[in-house]
């Protein structure tokens, strides 16, 4: 089977529509979401609309449960808040529908997808550097768990970091972010894993950058959340 692994969209149209593109390219079997589709950008309707007529399954996103209810959103900073208010406020009753219907993990063959961490899924733990990877290896059996959240890429094993997988370890694999990249590379990320040939690789591709932030100026959700696609940060 050939996966697409896509996360933290964060209602960045432009970023999901050119995602999706390539993956069209790309002769997958299924699309997986592992959650975010809303928060940050201009657009929450119309990526949930995307995501739930091309993706197989769809994990829930923390953003997306703060979406439903934003007294969730009680540890997300000012901008995060200002955001997820202007979200609920714009969810259509579609867009809760699908989004209360989520589960928070899902598994294919010997892979677990979830959003923030095997460990306690819904506490919405980040998995930041080695450690907190070591940690989150020791909670699920699969071969491979794929998970978002922090939008940073990344390769996790009980070896550390590494770049590549091979079939005889166990992994956590970061697919990064569509929507909103932090590790500096403004580029959209998501992740590409062929269980037979057993290989994965990061995507990372350019999209129209500037119509996702003048969207966002246009609905008067906080610049910042324009200015930062820029950088990736």
């Amino acid at each position: 089977m050939k996966y697409a692994i896509i996360s933290d969209i964060h209602s960045n149209l432009e970023a999901l529509q050119k995602a999706f593109a390539i993956i069209d390219e790309k002769s997958v079997d299924e699309i997986i979401c592992l959650g975010d589709i809303v928060g940050y950008g201009a657009n929450p309707n119309e990526c949930v609309d995307i995501v739930r007529s091309r993706c197989s399954s769809v994990v829930l996103g923390n953003h997306d449960a703060a979406a439903l209810d934003p007294s969730l959103a009680h540890d997300f900073n000012s901008i995060a808040k200002r955001a997820i208010t202007w979200t609920a406020d714009h969810l259509t009753e579609g867009s809760r529908s699908f989004l209360s219907s989520l589960p928070l993990i899902e598994r294919r063959e010997q892979i677990l997808f979830v959003h923030s961490s095997p460990n306690m899924p819904g506490a919405w733990d980040y998995i930041l550097d080695i450690d907190d990877a070591f940690s989150a290896l020791r909670h699920f059996q699969e071969r491979i768990c794929f998970i978002g959240h922090t939008h940073i890429p990344g390769i996790f094993s009980r070896l550390g970091r590494g770049k590549s997988i091979i079939k005889d370890e166990q992994y956590l694999i970061n697919v990064g972010s569509v929507g909103q990249p932090r590790d500096g590379n403004p580029m959209l990320a998501f992740g590409i894993f062929d269980s037979s040939a057993w290989e994965y690789e990061l995507i990372r591709s350019e999209y129209d950058i500037q119509l996702a932030a003048e969207k966002i100026y246009a609905a008067k959700l906080p610049e910042e959340l324009g200015n930062r696609l820029m950088y990736g940060m």
